[in-house]
């Protein structure tokens, strides 16, 4: 199993009760990433089903997840011959983390679309694309060592103080150490990238309060292309969209979320 799938195993050790372990290599500052709660509770929701990919998850933030040990319990709300929607908990000593919807069925890998729009913004080559900065070791980015970004280059000015004033993220996106794309990959994809609010000039935590993504399609290997904006931040709230688009130009996940303006 490669880093990623071990780092996401959930064990069955029940009807509809995995125990899983929070890996602490996707931690940003303390605090796991939320695609990464995702993928561990997916792992638990499609075992758990007769159909073999999460094609839509909705899923509410409880809490801020941390590294040790934690529990995902399944119930199967409705199951037939195409989908199954199952109610999924994450939870810890501390309490419940996660709250999801998870509709599961299984997904054809040689289907095509028939029909399928462009890109909402078109992507540099990644030769011409930026990293970010290696975080200080003191500053507890974990998260940074698992996966490997390139960013369009407006969308990491604020790093220079120069943001562009639009809540905006664009990145090429793949995991370290030979892991390819996979559903499970794409829960972690479609929250990896900064808050869009760092781009209009926001900076600080952005805890997310409500995410839901769908799998468009099962990814080709090698690097995805994430595409990240919002609509509206105020009152202390601001709006995220993602799409996610695989190597060979298929839309692959789409999500949006619902995230507090962080405090810098």
């Amino acid at each position: 199993m490669s880093g990623f799938g071990e780092a996401t195993r959930a064990v069955r050790v029940g009807e509809g009760v995995y125990d899983v372990c929070l890996d602490d290599g996707y931690s940003i500052g303390g605090p796991l990433n939320g695609g990464y709660l995702m993928a561990v509770l997916l792992r638990a929701a499609v075992d758990d089903s007769p159909h073999e990919h999460p094609v839509s998850t909705s899923a509410q933030f409880l809490r801020t997840g941390r590294p040790g040990p934690a529990r995902v319990r399944v119930e199967q709300v409705k199951t037939g011959k195409t989908t199954t929607i199952s109610r999924a908990s994450l939870v810890s000593d501390d309490g419940p983390l996660l709250e999801t919807l998870v509709t599961t069925a299984t997904l054809d890998p040689l289907a095509e679309p028939l029909y399928t729009s462009a890109p909402a913004h078109a992507m540099p080559p990644p030769e011409e694309c930026l990293p970010l900065p290696e975080p200080r070791p003191e500053s507890n980015m974990n998260l940074n060592g698992q996966m490997e970004l390139l960013f369009d280059p407006p969308t990491v000015g604020w790093l220079n103080g120069a943001p562009t004033g639009r809540p905006e993220s664009r990145a090429y996106f793949r995991l370290r150490h030979g892991q390819e794309p996979d559903p499970f990959v794409l829960a972690l994809a479609v929250d990896a990238l900064p808050p869009v609010v760092f781009s209009a000039g926001l900076r600080g935590w952005a805890p997310t309060v409500e995410l839901t993504w769908h799998l468009r399609a099962l990814p080709a290997p090698g690097w995805l292309t994430v595409l990240a904006s919002g609509r509206m931040v105020g009152d202390g709230w601001f709006d995220e969209d993602a799409e996610v688009w695989d190597s060979a130009g298929r839309l692959v996940a789409q999500s949006r979320q619902l995230a507090r303006v962080g405090r810098g």
